[in-house]
């Protein structure tokens, strides 16, 4: 299949750290202006914002599965987007039963 690669198996996963707040979630709308709409696994909608060097490296999309760290202040309605996970890394999440919040 010249053109396409088979998807691997990841070695290693970051998963969100409990300890510095970070939440899984999933993005529903890009918004512009690098913000977004992400549905959080603890069930909150916030508007969250891609930061510059994120921004520069990797291209977010519609329903990709990121890591976001909700602000200190508006925590329930503002978040930072910190980390996007690969097609390989969300099958891996699935497994492991990360995304249940998904379903």
């Amino acid at each position: 299949m010249r053109g396409q690669q088979a998807p691997q198996q990841p070695t290693r996963v970051r998963t969100p750290r409990e300890n510095e707040n970070e939440v899984l979630g999933v993005i529903e709308q890009m918004l512009g202006a690098s913000r977004v709409r992400v549905r959080c696994m603890d069930g909150k909608l916030r508007m969250g914002r891609i930061p510059g060097k994120l921004k520069r490296k990797i291209w977010v999309r519609e329903d990709d599965v990121v890591i976001v760290t909700p602000w200190e202040v508006q925590s329930d309605e503002k978040c930072d987007v910190i980390w996007r996970y690969t097609k390989g890394q969300v099958d891996w999440l699935n497994r492991k039963g990360y995304l249940e919040f998904m379903r």
